[in-house]
């Protein structure tokens, strides 16, 4: 897999099933307004934020435990000009066990420098919140800080009209 692409890894005090668990309600974490299931191969689920980003997202790979796998399949930032960023990226969440708990090495891959998207994406208001804060925080501490529900947008096809 390329290694420029965006990765954070943490070790959590906590068993790799309940890091699979966590990581399966990304409405706990990534957005509570998230429609849609993340539980199983095939779910397909759809995240929106405001009119500024909204993406359609489905399981292709969920090992209890172990791995859950992410295609994207359609996505729409208003603040880039190339509206293929993520569309066909890949992003893993890998559980590996610890002598204390667990490992999640979660990557986007294809999130790379060159996307226009990257500091925001990679950033403090993108992955670099959701993942080693508010996941971190749902495994921890049994509550993440997902988007509020109000900020989603009330249909995928009204963010993708421009």
């Amino acid at each position: 897999m390329d290694n420029k692409s965006f990765s954070v890894t943490m070790s959590l005090p906590n068993s790799p099933a309940e890091v699979y668990d966590a990581v399966t309600n990304p409405r706990a974490w990534w957005s509570e307004g998230i429609e849609g299931s993340a539980a199983q191969v095939g779910d397909e689920f759809d995240y929106s934020y405001k009119d500024i980003h909204s993406c359609r997202v489905k399981i292709t790979e969920a090992v209890p435990g172990e791995k859950v796998t992410w295609k994207v399949l359609d996505n729409y930032f208003n603040f880039v000009s190339d509206q293929n960023e993520w569309i066909g990226d890949e992003i893993t969440f890998e559980i590996a066990p610890e002598v204390a708990g667990a490992r999640l090495t979660f990557t986007h891959h294809g999130l790379v420098e060159e996307y226009e998207c990257y500091e925001v994406c990679s950033g403090p208001s993108g992955w670099g919140q959701y993942i080693p804060i508010s996941l971190r925080a749902l495994i921890v501490d049994g509550a993440g800080l997902p988007n509020p529900a109000g900020t989603a947008r009330s249909a995928w096809d009204a963010s993708k009209s421009a």
